[in-house]
């Protein structure tokens, strides 16, 4: 099995390659076109700022190619939030993978970032298979994606948003799954036994 995680603009990924690592999947990291269609599973990592990261996808083309792939694909953290159609981030303009909006939390009476760890319920995912309703998971993030039809897990903080959303061949946590103990690593091995 090819299993290829995306490179852009998107922060350390070191913490999604020490996942795979762990579970004894060989992966490559790349930018390049060709290696990323001829996968068999394709990982969207993201840590950093939407604009940024979305200003790379373009200059590489890449912003084309991820909502063409028909293999399983995950993204993660702001990988998910680019998969959707607009970041409040910066007034980003994101790939519409999914045909929902990415907001900010109200920090008026709530701390934001929502950093730590925190449930997720409503689990209705292949990807949650194995996990119990309210599993913990480790969240760091300013923005959230909307409930919408394509929400397929829950979490809550100021209001309900989408933990996890599917459509299709794509997949897509809000939270760290490489850094959310064995129920995140149980998320990355559902993934890759797609």
């Amino acid at each position: 099995m090819k299993t290829v995680i995306i490179k852009y603009n998107a922060g350390n990924v070191q913490s999604v390659m020490y996942a795979l690592d762990r579970i004894g999947v060989n992966y490559l990291w790349t930018d390049d076109e060709a290696e990323i269609r001829s996968a068999d599973k394709v990982i969207f990592p993201g840590v950093g700022e939407a604009s940024t990261a979305m200003a790379y996808l373009r200059e590489k083309g890449l912003d084309k190619v991820i909502p063409s792939l028909k293999q399983p694909v995950l993204g993660t953290c702001v990988g998910m939030q680019l998969m959707c159609k607009h970041s409040e981030e910066n007034d980003t303009t994101c790939m519409g993978i999914f045909d929902i909006n990415v907001k900010r939390f109200d920090s008026s009476n709530f701390k934001v970032p929502h950093v730590g760890w925190n449930n997720i319920y409503n689990l209705k995912s292949k990807l949650t298979e194995g996990l119990k309703e309210n599993a913990f998971m480790y969240f760091v993030h300013s923005y959230y994606a909307e409930i919408s039809t394509y929400t397929v897990a829950e979490c809550d903080y100021v209001q309900p948003f989408s933990a996890m959303l599917q459509k299709e061949n794509f997949y897509a946590a809000q939270f760290h799954t490489e850094i959310s103990g064995k129920e995140g690593q149980k998320i990355i091995e559902n993934f890759l036994r797609l």
